[in-house]
């Protein structure tokens, strides 16, 4: 009896921990890119698998072969992107937030504001933000589009959301970064710069990290907006800055990469990445490794996070002002002006794939199982990849077989005893 105990006790144990393991693998396969750079500290890194092939999975055509300007976001198989009239001129009739379905790019909904949107959308708790240049940011249905809120700014609102906790975190060309209650969108407060603020914001340990026209880079009390710091680059801050391992990482028109002390805004390193307002691009930081782009020498860097040291450099064919994205081993990267995007090995700087559109790409690319989405200048939004995640999808079925397994053994375990208990 005791060993009959014994083994309906290891069974569970047993059962324990292979639930434990298919939770974990389901966890990591729940896989999605809600805003500009995946996270809210805009590491632009995730532990999954992203496309190993350059296969056109689907377009999407948009109105009058507009431009689609910023990263998208996909949450629940759907695909949120920005898209606009072509030029810059500032009145336009079609300038549209649209959803479609991830898996073959079918249109769910779209939402037309009078103005363009160069900023991406973010999406928490079933509602997608955006800001737009008729001076508002807004809140609708992440299901439906339905309009749920809009907050007026005092100049052009071209600014990328970063939602935490309930709170929408936005810059706008009023020289402020804004705190805004995501259910009912409320102002909670502002911070005044001496520039615009473009970039989106990061957060990270209960502040907010961003970076303005003013030359400069803050960061705030997500709760009050009090200053902690500030740190003076020397030309625009325009990159969004990631956080990872107390560091905040963030390039300059200076044509720096700079590593700053997320606590005091203290100086760690700075690295010349290019010349000639080089660092446009927002670092992507994985595994002690910073990931960021040249505007104009053509390179990707690949740069120790701890020092600054260069361990790879790879020359694309056009210079890169938009943010890497670092998928499992792999970073998935535009050059903006020669309309390529490419896959290089994260280790080595290896090119894996290349994928060419006819049109400028200043859309990052969000990297959702096994599929690549981002926009471009000629008019198409592009899903890059395989249909499904086949390394996930691999690694959850084996860990649902070994389970199964070990319960049949148990099982059969207990029986033999019995029966043997039986036969004395």
């Amino acid at each position: 009896m005791k060993k009959i105990l014994a083994l309906i006790t290891l069974s569970i144990l047993c059962l324990s921990l292979f639930i434990s393991l298919s939770l974990s693998v389901n966890a990591q396969s729940d896989d999605s890119w809600p805003m500009f750079h995946r996270d809210i500290a805009h590491t632009g890194y995730a532990n999954t698998e992203g496309p190993n092939t350059n296969q056109t999975l689907w377009t999407f055509p948009i109105v009058n072969g507009g431009w689609v300007l910023t990263s998208p976001a996909v949450v629940n198989d759907i695909v949120y992107f920005t898209a606009s009239d072509k030029g810059f001129h500032l009145n336009t009739s079609n300038n549209n937030i649209y959803a479609v379905n991830s898996k073959d790019g079918t249109k769910i909904w779209n939402f037309s504001v009078p103005a363009k949107i160069y900023g991406a959308p973010a999406v928490e708790n079933g509602r997608v933000f955006f800001a737009s240049d008729d001076f508002s940011i807004y809140g609708l249905n992440a299901t439906t589009g339905a309009f749920i809120w809009k907050c007026t700014t005092s100049s052009y609102a071209e600014g990328s959301p970063t939602v935490s906790n309930g709170v929408v975190y936005v810059g706008s060309n009023d020289h402020k970064l804004w705190a805004i209650d995501a259910p009912t969108g409320m102002p909670l407060w502002n911070f005044t710069t001496g520039g615009l603020v473009t970039a989106a914001p990061a957060v990270a340990n209960g502040v907010v990290y961003f970076g303005s026209y003013d030359k400069k880079v803050y960061a705030l009390d997500i709760s009050t907006g009090a200053k902690k710091w500030e740190f003076a680059t020397q030309s625009v801050a325009a990159s969004s800055p990631a956080v990872a391992d107390g560091k905040v990482f963030v390039g300059s028109f200076d044509n720096n990469t700079y590593a700053l002390n997320a606590d005091t805004g203290a100086l760690i390193w700075k690295v010349e990445t290019g010349y000639d307002q080089c660092v446009q691009a927002s670092p992507a930081v994985a595994n002690g490794i910073v990931y960021t782009g040249g505007a104009f020498d053509n390179k990707l860097y690949a740069l120790d996070a701890a020092n600054g040291n260069q361990k790879w450099t790879f020359t694309a064919n056009g210079g890169i002002t938009t943010a890497p994205a670092v998928i499992g081993n792999v970073v998935y990267f535009t050059a903006t002006l020669s309309n390529t995007t490419y896959a290089v090995n994260a280790l080595n700087g290896n090119q894996i794939w290349s994928y060419q559109t006819n049109g400028n790409v200043y859309s990052s690319p969000a990297v959702v199982n096994g599929v690549a989405y981002f926009g471009a200048y000629d008019g198409t939004f592009y899903a890059i990849g395989q249909n499904e995640n086949t390394g996930t999808t691999t690694s959850m079925t084996t860990y649902y077989i070994i389970a199964a397994v070990a319960i049949v053994l148990i099982i059969l375990a207990v029986a033999i005893i019995i029966l043997r208990k039986r036969h004395k």
